[in-house]
């Protein structure tokens, strides 16, 4: 056996075999340990990325709900503000109608004192005209009536 050439080619190739093995193992090693540590590398930065993207979706929907808040409180003033408008044309309306109302009463009163001031001054004038006719009749029969003179007398203060 240790002279026979087919066992020193087989010790020689396995010997072969487990250089290259060593050799490659430590190749292919190195080459795996190279890989998983850049594999390792992209998924910390694939961690840190969807950290960064996780901060940046809760910062959103941060402002999204201050923004819904501040949108509510814009829509709540602004009910606000058409409310007191609201009441600030009705209280002008009614302000109005009562303005006009009393300028209307005003206008009724103003026509009621006129009406009774021309009716006064005709019931005067068919008085004067009346007492005169009867005076001018009475003088033209040619005898004073005493009682027609009292009536003439207190007329100006009548009338006044």
């Amino acid at each position: 056996m240790l002279q026979d050439a087919t066992f020193w080619v087989a010790v020689a190739f396995f010997v072969f075999v487990a250089a290259v093995f060593r050799k490659a193992a430590s190749f292919l090693t190195t080459s795996l340990d190279a890989r998983a540590d850049k594999i390792r590398k992209e998924l910390d930065d694939a961690q840190k990325l969807r950290e960064d993207a996780q901060a940046v979706l809760e910062e959103c929907q941060k402002r999204a709900a201050e923004a819904e808040g501040e949108a509510a409180a814009i829509i709540a003033h602004a009910r606000e503000e058409a409310e007191r408008i609201r009441q600030r044309a009705e209280a002008d309306v009614k302000t109005a109608v009562k303005r006009r109302e009393t300028q209307a009463i005003d206008r009724i009163a103003q026509a009621e004192a006129s009406a009774l001031s021309e009716v006064r001054n005709m019931a005067a004038d068919l008085a004067i005209s009346a007492s005169r006719k009867l005076f001018e009749e009475r003088v033209a029969s040619g005898a004073p009536d005493p009682m027609i003179d009292a009536s003439l007398a207190k007329l100006p203060q009548i009338l006044n």
